[in-house]
């Protein structure tokens, strides 16, 4: 690839040419039309007019539109109504735009028609120098006139012209004028709204003072502008003055007023497109109907005023009303005057020399070094103002015409003329600097210098917006200090902040940034600049409104709550944070306003005292901050420390000192444990101050509760401070009388260790007031106590709890030993009762019970130690008649607990238990009923059988649960005291203790003792067990185990019913499984017993295996345990193949050979788990265990060591059974070498199963061992038929292999083309040989394989080799284990032409289409030739010997049968189709189709039949095709699976499913079937008779067909007996058309009757032979296909001899 050197030198060689040089030219109308496209404006034409006027220094600017008059018109006058038809009519015909600026001098004549050259000067706006070509848009050729020259425009095709001259002198004038004549002739009048809208937003920043708008002659509107004189003010001292990338700077600030008068005709807000109301009604109605059609008009179409809202139906009323009103004065005049704040800044560029080439070259000027940009904003006041000037009926309409002049919704970027692209703040922007796009529509933020210049530009302006917005607050000040002055006042109050409030919120909206359209990033470059112009960024800050006045940001803070405790913090007022959060979130946004701080709180509340009211607020806020962890007590603690709060006067003398300081508070009150009149310790918060906080609160601050005792110990220590002089606890009635109520109160929530330190502070003084003076606690008793009357009692103290004062020591009773020593004396004067009993104790009692609560503990335990109490006298006890007991000796009277003999209290009268006497003698310890020890040492002591005995048990039953007796450990006493049944021989009077007997009645028999039988039901009662423990049960039937099967039954039966505990493993089971507990009874030795373990005896069917091993039954419920423990219902395979290890030859003895093979095939199945089990898997391969067979054929040998003999002689054999070892003996796999062998062999038995064990025991497959010798004659010249056999091989290998699986198949047929090769040859012997085995065998064949390695392999064959043979030979190279079958089947393929295999449903298509391309290539060969021949001849004599060989190769046939005969000379048997290829139809109805060609047979039929199915290949077939054994088998189950059709009908619908095959038309298709049953039972066969259901006169059908039917079924009836099927399996049905013969369904076979009546054939017993075989085959297989076809062969085959049989 060439470099760019090589492109600049050839550049530079065609440059020095001498060729001719040409023009580029240029389509002007397709520029002008391109570059107008790119206007989107709505009023560029004008825009760029006015925009002219601008540069040239006009002042005034008059816009008038001309139009074609409208020739209906019969006014010569303007009028409203000619007004009124001019806009609804008349098309614009010309606009005119006149103004007075400066006259164009040459150069902007010369610029004037040129396009893309804008103006140089950099301080205008023009640069592009296409902006005056926007007239072309509507008008076609422009008219210029300026001082004394003008201009015409005129196009010459696709080229524009001009021409230029010179007005003639006295008609020169000073005004510039552009005629434009409007290119279309319909071109509507403008919207005058939208154009007065438009010429008020262009008066804004360009230096014109008045614009006029007429149309026609009406001069609709007049703009006039006036600025005030400006004042020149200095930048800010905190904001930067340079922009980010420091191109600009910002040298000066100019503040300017400016107002703007405007006077417009009614019209302008009239809507043309309402039709008036004088138009639409008759002069007759009134003005109101008017109204009302024009609201209904209208109304029609706004979309109907039902669907509008409320609010919208109000304004819908408004502006009826106002078009109404403009279009009664449409010449009506209204005015308007807005006022309007423009602050302007002069910035200085400094911009590198690249940077203003690349600008320069963009837009066609140097960038200027100086240039200006102005903010126009309306201030609140200025705003206000301007709404109060409209006047006028059209003066509603002026809010819309200045919509874009006052920035109130959004502003915009004015590049002299408004753009499309808004500020993102509410105020106008000038930028004239700013570099638009060619449309002037949008800044240009795209094209890369350019958008740098752009986006600084963008940065000024976002820094003069910053100077603006704080000239408006300094203003602000300026009004705030103004009223302070004349209110003589220095600080700022809330009526200031109010006065200024709405400008300073109007301010703050108005420079809230919002997202810019339709580029956001200009808003984005603006509010940037804006909010970070600060010339410290640590130290940002900008000038807000706050409640101390216009501050910097930086001493403002926001306050999200309340704080009213610390005033003195400028926050911003509550009013801003909801009416303008915009502004305020964007302040926090930028890091320039943040929240009140702590340290901001603590250097306010440092910095003065604060009041009661003030620390209560100080207090709430605090814990709130707390309660919503902003905040943490250490926090808080911090700003108390140095707060200090006065005391006010009221509270100054009950408080210790006149200043609280927030500092050293530690604790506060609880009012409902301290009164809060009460004085309280100074490091205390008094209540007053936190009666509005929760105590959760007071805590969370660090604080503590003030408890009771460090208050009651700071009143004891500061003697009485705070009740007055002299007045003390201890010496004072009064007040203990208001300490010691608040203690008691607050007594129980005391803590112990609270309450001894209570006791120990006032035991010691005299705070008890009694009626003998202060006493202390212990000498002082209740005023309760009047046993004598000179006891000190106490006195007020009413409110005091007596708990309290009992516990300080105050007395209930007067001393125990007194009371006693009066009573007793008192009771001993008293003479006893008519019972002779003492009534002391008792009198004691009830005084006792009247002051027991005021009894100390002391006494009460003295009480309960000392004998006080008599007991019942007994009949005959004088000696204890007068003894005193311990009350917790004696029991409650009752006459249950008399009847046991126990002491009972006396107590004259009726004792009752709830009385307070009994209450009170139970807690001194009187017994209300004997505890379980007593009862059973009653029942240890009581004679067996006594009252006593009978007593105590019932008593103990009784009241078990009442007294508690159940919650008792019973089982745990060791004491015997339960009467138990007695064993035989053994007395009745026993007892034992719980745990040595049981409940269980069956616990006996094995000598456990059992509960007496009343008890037995209670046993849980008395801890006694329902069975005796399970182990210990087990073990004594281990050492004692049954001697019979009765024994057997109970013994085992019981265990039975306890199979829960024993589990089904665990110790307990292997112990009881492993021990010599179970009885066998020998009957031929009468009494002879042997035991064994569980696990060696079985419970099932002892048929097969009782002669070896142990098998019992003692009855369902005694078998349950036994195989719970080990027993089994049968011999696991496990323990079958260690007695087949142990004792083979004992087993075959005594079971003979079908139970020792039945033994074996447990074996075999259980293989699996059997090889887990290494030790017993080693010794089944090496014992002698396994049943081998031995066939002893009787042959005649010849010679020594070799035997002839012909394969198809029948041959009898006895079969000799042995026991041999796994290695020993052979696996038959090899059919053919075991019959050649089978007299010397040990073999297997031949059943899958058992071969599968045996092979898995390592015994050797028979083929393994087979070395074969081959011995060969000279080949044979001719080698054309090994050369066909070879090709035919190959070829029907892909056929035979298409169906194996991939695991099956050990080498393809690519690989059989590849590498075998065949070779024929004159003889073939083989000596076959088993290696271990000193045997051979010699025979002739026809075909052998011979392999020098595995890559290579010879077959050699004869002249006249038998296929099947081939087969054999070849079979070992394509299956890894062949089958018998597979020898056939491979036969069958290779000896069937291709037409047969098709019929068949072999997929061949595959072949004939290789066959063909074989032909086709050996055509195209042949006419190359031809014509190489023509042309050379010696080319062609080697061509000819090149390709003549080549075609004796591709020409050779294969060795197939002869070609295939049309299908109109071949016979027609059932199984050889024509159109029926395989099916893979799912349903159940195989359907035999009939071939098109007539069904009768030819004359020689076995011919035929043997032809077709691949038998009469004399020259290749040497034997007769076998059926193996394994097929037999499936023949047979096929037969026996044909079962009677039941049902009356039978109907299936038409299938045709396409076949996944290569050929694109295969399909099996399945006729229709409709048919019904009739009856034919006088017909004498049990066959159904089936006909089709449209069949008319079904019931005629029998009698018509009655001989057919008969003699059909009398030849079904023949073919049943050959293949022995039952004849109900047989139907014959009648179709009257279709090509079906016969089908299966559901296993029954239908056959056709009308196919026998039309063929009427001699051999019509060999075609439904041949018919029934196709369709039992279908018992086998559904589909028409390989296997199909095999098994009709084998049916064929295997009863073709019975058939043969019938014939003769």
């Amino acid at each position: 690839m060439s470099s760019s050197t090589d492109y600049a030198r050839l550049r530079q060689q065609t440059l020095l040419s001498l060729d001719d040089e040409e023009a580029v030219t240029v389509n002007t109308r397709a520029l002008i039309d391109k570059v107008l496209a790119r206007y989107s404006g709505e009023w560029t034409t004008l825009r760029e007019l006015l925009q002219n006027a601008a540069d040239a220094r006009a002042t005034e600017v008059t816009i008038r539109f001309e139009t074609t008059a409208s020739t209906s018109s019969s006014s010569l006058s303007p009028s409203p109504r000619d007004l009124k038809h001019v806009l609804t009519h008349n098309t614009l015909k010309t606009l005119l735009v006149t103004n007075n600026g400066d006259p164009f001098k040459e150069t902007d004549w010369q610029r004037l028609k040129r396009i893309a050259e804008g103006n140089p000067d950099e301080t205008k706006i023009g640069a592009f120098g296409v902006g005056f070509y926007s007239v072309f848009a509507d008008c076609e050729s422009p008219f210029v006139t300026s001082g004394d020259q003008s201009m015409a425009f005129y196009w010459k095709k696709d080229s524009l012209f001009t021409r230029r001259v010179k007005a003639p002198t006295g008609q020169a004038g000073k005004d510039t004028t552009f005629v434009l004549d409007y290119r279309s002739s319909s071109t509507p009048v403008p919207s005058l709204l939208s154009l007065c809208q438009f010429l008020a937003t262009s008066l804004t920043f360009v230096g014109l003072e008045s614009i006029k708008l007429y149309l026609d002659e009406w001069n609709v509107l007049k703009l006039t502008k006036k600025m005030a004189p400006g004042v020149e003010v200095s930048v800010p001292k905190d904001v930067n003055p340079k922009t980010k990338d420091g191109l600009m700077k910002i040298t000066g600030v100019e503040y300017q007023n400016a107002q703007i008068d405007a006077q417009w005709m009614n019209v302008v807000g009239w809507n043309r497109q309402l039709i008036s109301a004088s138009d639409t009604l008759p002069p007759a109605q009134s003005a109101d109907n008017a109204a009302t059609s024009l609201r209904g008009w209208f109304s029609k179409i706004t979309g109907g005023v039902n669907s509008a809202s409320a609010a919208t139906k109000r304004a819908q009323k408004e502006e009826d009303l106002l078009q109404l009103a403009i279009s009664e004065d449409l010449t009506g005049l209204s005015n308007a005057t807005v006022f309007l704040r423009i602050s302007t800044v002069s910035v200085l560029t400094s911009v590198s020399k690249s940077l203003a080439a690349e600008l320069e070259r963009a837009t066609k000027k140097p960038p200027p070094k100086h240039t200006r940009i102005a903010i126009l904003t309306s201030s609140h006041d200025e705003t206000s103002a301007s709404l109060s000037t409209i006047t006028g009926a059209g003066a509603r309409k002026a809010s819309e015409i200045f919509a874009s002049v006052l920035p109130n919704k959004n502003g915009k970027i004015f590049i002299g003329f408004p753009t499309a692209q808004t500020t993102g703040l509410l105020a106008h922007i000038s930028a004239p600097s700013v570099i638009p796009t060619v449309e002037r529509e949008s800044i240009d933020l795209n094209a890369r210098y350019v958008r740098d210049w752009n986006i600084e530009m963008l940065r000024v302006a976002g820094i003069a917006c910053r100077i603006a917005y704080t000239g408006d607050m300094q203003e602000l000040s300026a009004k705030i200090q103004r009223q302070m002055s004349v209110d003589k006042r220095t600080k700022v109050n809330a009526a200031d902040i109010a006065a200024v409030m709405p400008a300073a919120i109007h301010a703050f909206k108005q420079y809230t940034y919002d997202e810019s359209t339709p580029n956001a990033r200009v808003g984005q470059y603006i509010e940037e600049a804006f909010w970070t112009c600060n010339k410290q960024a640590w130290q940002a800050s900008i000038e807000v409104l706050s409640t101390r006045g216009i501050l910097p940001s930086q001493q403002v803070r926001v306050a999200t709550e309340d704080l009213s405790f610390v005033e003195g913090i400028p926050v911003v007022p509550e009013e801003i944070m909801q009416r303008a959060p915009d502004f305020l979130a964007k302040l926090r946004d930028y890091g320039l306003l943040s929240d009140i701080t702590t340290s901001d709180i603590k250097k306010e509340l440092e910095a003065q005292a604060l009041t009661e009211k003030q620390v209560a607020e100080l207090l709430k806020w605090a814990c709130g901050k707390v309660s919503r962890q902003e905040m943490d007590a250490s926090a808080v603690q911090t700003l108390f420390d140095g707060t200090v709060a006065g005391v006010d006067e009221q509270f100054v003398g009950l408080s210790s000192s006149p200043v609280i300081q927030l500092g050293q508070i530690q604790t506060y009150v609880n009012t409902s444990k301290i009164p809060a009149e009460l004085p309280t310790p100074p490091q205390t918060m008094p209540f007053r101050l936190t009666k509005g906080l929760s105590l959760t609160q007071l805590s969370s601050l660090g604080w503590e509760e003030l408890q009771i005792v460090p208050w009651l110990r700071w009143i004891i220590e500061s003697r009485g401070q705070g009740f007055g002089a002299g007045q003390t606890i201890d010496s004072t009635p009064a007040v203990a009388s208001q300490v010691l109520p608040v203690i008691s109160k607050a007594w129980e929530s005391l803590s112990q260790s609270s309450k001894q330190t209570v006791v120990e502070l006032l035991v010691p003084l005299t705070v008890i007031p009694t009626k003998s003076g202060m006493r202390k606690p212990p000498q002082a008793y209740f005023a309760s106590v009047k046993v004598f009357d000179d006891l000190p009692t106490i006195i007020g103290l009413q409110a005091v709890k007596e708990k309290f004062l009992f516990a300080l020591g105050v007395r209930k009773t007067v001393e125990l030993n007194v009371v006693f020593d009066r009573l007793m004396a008192k009771s001993t004067g008293k003479a006893a009762d008519d019972e002779g009993k003492s009534s002391s104790h008792v009198d004691l009692i009830k005084y006792l019970v009247s002051v027991k609560d005021d009894i100390p503990a002391e006494d009460i335990k003295r009480l309960r130690d000392t004998p006080i109490c008599s007991a019942e006298p007994r009949s005959g006890d004088q000696a204890n008649k007068s003894r005193l007991y311990r009350l917790c000796d004696l029991y409650e009277p009752d006459d249950a607990i008399r009847r046991l003999g126990l002491p009972i209290l006396h107590w004259p009268g009726l004792f009752r238990q709830q009385s307070p006497e009994g209450r009170f003698l139970k807690t001194l310890g009187l017994r209300p009923c004997p505890d379980v020890p007593a009862l059973v040492d009653i029942l240890n002591r009581a004679p067996m059988g006594s009252d006593l005995q009978q007593a105590a048990l019932q008593y103990f039953v009784v009241n078990c649960f009442h007294h508690g007796y159940n919650k008792y450990p019973m089982a745990t006493i060791d004491r015997a005291f339960l009467p138990v049944l007695p064993f035989p021989g053994e007395k009745s009077n026993l007892i034992a203790k719980p745990n040595q007997c049981y409940a269980d009645p069956k616990a006996a028999i094995l000598r456990f003792r059992v509960l007496r039988e009343d008890l037995q039901s209670q046993h849980a009662m008395f801890g006694v067990a329902l069975h005796p423990p399970i182990d210990i049960a087990a073990e004594r039937l281990v050492k004692a185990p049954p001697l019979d099967i009765s024994q057997a039954r109970t013994l085992f039966g019981y265990f039975a019913g306890r199979l829960n505990e024993i589990g089904p493993s665990g110790n307990l089971a292997e112990r009881l499984g492993t021990a010599p507990i179970v009885p066998i009874i020998n009957h031929e030795k009468q009494g002879s017993v042997r035991f064994v373990a569980p696990r060696s005896v079985y419970l099932g069917d002892a048929t097969n295996y009782g002669d070896i091993l142990d098998f019992v039954d003692f009855g369902a419920e005694a078998n349950t345990f036994l195989l719970r423990v080990g027993s089994t219902h049968e011999p696991s395979a496990t323990e079958i193949a260690q007695l087949l290890i142990k004792q083979p030859g004992r087993l075959l003895q005594t079971l003979g050979t079908e139970k020792y093979l039945s033994l074996l095939r447990r074996v075999a199945e259980n293989a699996v788990v059997l090889k887990k089990d290494k030790a017993i898997w080693s010794q089944l391969r090496s014992a002698p265990c396994l049943l081998a067979v031995k066939e002893v054929v009787k042959v005649s040998p010849t010679n020594d060591n070799e035997k002839l003999r012909d394969l198809d002689d029948e041959e009898t054999t006895i079969k000799e059974y042995s026991l041999c070892s796994a290695p020993t003996m052979v696996i038959v796999d090899d059919f053919a070498t075991y019959r050649l062998f089978q007299s010397d062999l040990v073999a297997a038995p031949q059943e899958e199963t058992l071969e599968g064990l045996y092979a898995a025991l390592e015994t050797p497959y028979l083929s393994k061992l087979v070395q074969d010798e081959q011995r060969m004659g000279q080949l044979l010249r001719d080698q054309s038929t090994a050369q066909r056999l070879e090709k035919l091989i190959v070829e029907r290998c892909r056929l035979f292999l298409h169906d194996q699986t991939e695991d099956q198949i050990r080498h393809d047929a690519r690989w059989l083309e590849q590498n075998m090769k065949v070779k024929a040859t004159e003889f073939l012997q083989v000596t076959r040989r088993l290696k271990g085995y000193k045997m051979q065998f010699m025979e002739k064949r026809s075909a052998a394989l011979h392999r020098e390695s595995k890559r290579d392999a010879t077959l050699f064959v004869t002249s006249r080799c038998d296929l099947y043979e081939v087969s054999r030979a070849l079979m070992p190279l394509l299956l890894k284990r062949p089958r018998q079958q597979d020898y056939l089947a491979l036969e069958i393929l290779m000896e069937s032409d291709l037409g047969r295999l098709k019929r068949k449903g072999y997929n061949v298509d595959r072949i004939l289409r290789a066959k063909a391309a074989e032909t086709r290539i050996a055509e195209s060969e042949r006419q190359k030739r031809d014509q190489e021949q023509s042309r050379s001849e010696p080319e062609t004599r080697a061509m000819a010997l090149s390709n003549g060989t080549n075609g004796q190769q591709q020409q050779q046939l294969p060795l197939t049968a002869p070609p295939t005969p049309p299908p109109s000379q071949q016979a027609r048997i059932p199984g050889a189709f024509n159109e029926s290829p395989p099916s893979s139809s799912t349903t159940d109805n195989n359907q035999l189709t009939r071939p098109t060609s007539s069904l009768k047979p030819s004359k020689s039929l076995f011919g035929n039949l043997t032809r077709q199915l691949g038998f009469n290949n004399s020259s290749q077939n040497t034997s007769a095709a076998l059926v193996p054994s394994t097929e037999k088998k499936a023949l047979r189950d096929a037969i026996a699976a044909t079962r009677p059709f039941d049902s009356s009908a039978l109907a299936t619908p038409a299938t045709t499913k396409d076949l996944a095959t290569e050929t694109p038309t295969y399909c099996d298709s399945t006729p229709a079937t409709d048919i019904v049953r009739l009856d034919a039972t006088r017909l004498g066969t049990n066959m159904g008779i089936f006909v089709s259901r449209s069949t008319p006169n079904k019931e005629r059908f029998v009698s018509e067909h009655d001989q057919s039917i008969r003699a059909f079924s009398g030849l079904l009836r023949t073919c049943a007996q050959i293949f022995g099927l039952d004849e109900r399996t047989l139907n014959i049905y009648y179709e009257p058309s279709g090509a079906g013969i016969a089908f299966n369904v559901r296993q029954s076979i239908f056959c056709n009757l009308r196919v026998f009546e039309e063929g009427q054939m001699d051999n019509a017993l060999v075609y439904w032979f041949v018919t029934l075989c196709h369709e039992l085959a279908h018992n086998l297989v559904h589909e028409h296909g390989q296997a199909h076809s095999f098994h009709t062969e084998s049916f064929m085959t295997e009863y073709m001899g019975r058939l043969v049989e019938v014939l003769q």
